[in-house]
């Protein structure tokens, strides 16, 4: 009988360790406003990752494929029946996380004898003006915090949090190139962060101290960015601030996203 608590805690506890293994090969997604909107990206081998979710709502994440496509149509649906029911002003991502995904995540976290939602999730919210922006990133275990100008996630909090630090380095009134260019950094910073941890843990002899998350090399950086975009594709989209209509999600076309690159990252 009073076992019961510690088994429990015993079992979140491996659920944890379970869940953050599972996230050492996923692709960090960035988030980032700029003058005229807010942009999301991420580098995959094809599966999307980003997605419309509302008027001024685009969802990120990373995770299982199947388990991030039943939660953001969960999303979906909430989003279009509070937008009917009240009025498309009251559907915000602030209120989408607070009662409808973060309490079904956190539910089946802390179900043992179920399955939990292999994901992360960064969702982007439009303001009307760059101060206005605003994303909520959720964690495997349904906490999430809310952020404004940036936000990311990775495959650990260390990593996010480096991540953070070079989104920090630029501010909000950026152009579309240069904010692809700030993510691409912050990608790569993250990406080649997580290459770090899963060496390490290869080979736990290696004495060789792990490079700072918060302060990377810039031409490894590079150098890891155009060894990743051999195999893989980034994947970007933006929410407009001044696009016609209720609309305003667009995903970049890869035409428009290659004249926006870094003169070093341009197809050969």
């Amino acid at each position: 009988m009073f076992e019961e608590p510690y088994r429990w805690v015993e079992a979140v506890g491996n659920r944890r360790h379970y869940l953050d293994e599972q996230f050492q090969q996923g692709s960090p997604v960035v988030g980032l406003s700029y003058q005229d909107g807010l942009l999301l990206l991420t580098v995959s081998r094809g599966t999307p990752k980003l997605y419309e979710i509302y008027d001024r709502i685009a969802l990120g994440g990373m995770g299982h494929p199947a388990d991030l496509e039943k939660l953001r149509f969960n999303l979906l649906e909430m989003a279009h029946v509070e937008g009917f029911n009240r009025s498309p002003s009251d559907v915000t991502g602030s209120r989408l996380v607070k009662y409808g995904l973060a309490p079904v995540i956190k539910q089946a976290f802390e179900e043992v004898y179920k399955a939990p939602f292999i994901v992360k999730i960064l969702l982007a919210e439009l303001g009307t003006k760059v101060e206005r922006d605003g994303f909520v990133t959720i964690h495997y275990d349904g906490t999430f915090e809310e952020t404004r100008g940036c936000a990311a996630i990775a495959a650990t909090p260390a990593i996010q949090a480096g991540m953070m630090a070079a989104l920090r380095k630029v501010d909000g009134r950026l152009s579309l190139a240069e904010a692809v260019t700030a993510a691409l950094n912050a990608w790569g910073t993250g990406s080649l962060a997580q290459r770090h941890v899963e060496s390490d843990q290869e080979d736990r002899k290696d004495s060789t101290p792990l490079p700072s998350v918060s302060s990377p090399d810039a031409q490894a950086i590079e150098a890891h960015l155009r060894e990743s975009l051999v195999e893989k594709t980034i994947e970007c989209a933006v929410l407009e601030r001044n696009a016609p209509g209720s609309s305003k999600y667009r995903a970049l076309k890869p035409e428009e996203l290659n004249g926006l690159l870094p003169a070093s990252l341009h197809p050969s």
